[in-house]
């Protein structure tokens, strides 16, 4: 078992690792906007243009950072006011900071090689150093911090909050978790629940009594109630359940090889899947789920959570569970499956 399905953990690190570096940057950002507001607030806004080019792009920077940064928090709240896709957005305006960082740089390059030659001692001011304190810069103004006191404020500021937020990704910074949004063995079966049934509008379709889920591969099509799902082989694996929102849960799952029910409809072990959801609508309601997934020995058709039958809002009657994929590809309250 390799790369992607192993090692299960890959998207819980990832995410994690993505979600508490965004909140950490947030108090490093508003120290910067803090230590140069000056800066950005000196007359005229415009005197050349280098100097328009230089202006456009830290108003640029300085927009599209604020807006990733506040969107992706409120994003971990579960909270959507913004009428655009947080999910395309998010990852277009990684990509215009950075644009707008590199012009930036490119615009201030000459002043910055003049500064290192000049620290250098190959400038034409080398032979006039500033006054140097114990900080190795220039005196502070009465009133302000030095910047030692400046730099070690914003390090414990940033280590506050990842402190008391990171355990929601990482289990051994749980004891910690004061303002993340989810907390580790909180929720039904022990596990955080994003959408509920009476929010996804499934719980009478998934408490109906002729529940089944369809597997279907060209003519050959099976429809197995949940009493014929438990009655077949039925494996354990201990996995996480990893959500965008960067919250993740390891939890014991129980339930029926997927690859089983593909070879039980013919289908080569090369196939991909298409899964479906109860969900009358919703961005996830259908879920591709390539081979690679689909014949690992650990993704299973999940009939039990944590040593007990599935709760509804965790997907009863049935749901996915595959190493290394995130929470919203875990489709919940499964109706079919069709061999691609």
């Amino acid at each position: 078992m390799f790369f992607p399905t192993s090692p299960v953990w890959i998207y819980q690190l990832t995410q994690g690792i993505h979600v508490t570096t965004g909140i950490a940057a947030i108090p490093l950002l508003l120290a910067k906007l803090w230590s140069v507001y000056p800066e950005l607030l000196k007359w005229p806004p415009v005197k050349s243009v280098a100097h328009g080019l230089e202006r456009a792009s830290i108003a640029l920077f300085v927009a599209s950072s604020l807006l990733q940064l506040t969107t992706g928090l409120i994003n971990t709240y579960k909270w959507y006011p913004w009428p655009f896709p947080f999910r395309q957005t998010h990852y277009w305006l990684a990509w215009v900071i950075w644009g707008s960082l590199l012009l930036h740089i490119a615009v201030k390059l000459p002043l910055i090689i003049e500064h290192w030659r000049a620290r250098s001692g190959t400038g034409a001011g080398a032979g006039s150093p500033a006054p140097v304190t114990d900080d190795g810069g220039a005196p502070p103004e009465a009133g302000r911090w030095s910047r030692r006191a400046f730099l070690a404020a914003v390090g414990v500021t940033t280590g506050a909050v990842v402190l008391t937020t990171a355990g929601q990704s990482f289990p051994w910074l749980d004891p910690l978790n004061l303002f993340a949004p989810r907390k580790m063995g909180t929720g039904p079966q022990s596990v955080p629940v994003n959408r509920t049934a009476a929010d996804a509008k499934v719980a009478e379709l998934a408490g109906a009594k002729d529940w089944t889920l369809t597997v279907s591969h060209q003519d050959t099509r099976r429809s197995l109630s949940l009493s014929e799902l438990q009655a077949l082989p039925q494996y354990e694996h201990e996995l996480p359940i990893a959500c965008v929102e960067g919250w993740s849960q390891t939890a014991r799952w129980r339930g029926v090889r997927i690859r089983d029910l593909v070879a039980a409809v013919g289908a080569p072990s090369s196939s991909a899947l298409r899964v479906t959801s109860l969900e009358p609508e919703g961005a996830y309601r259908t879920m591709v789920m390539p081979a690679a997934y689909a014949q690992d020995e650990r993704t299973l058709v999940a009939l039990e959570l944590n040593g007990q039958t599935l709760d509804l809002d965790h997907g009863y009657p049935a749901r996915i569970i595959a190493p290394g994929r995130p929470g919203v590809l875990q489709t919940k309250w499964l109706h079919t499956m069709e061999v691609l």
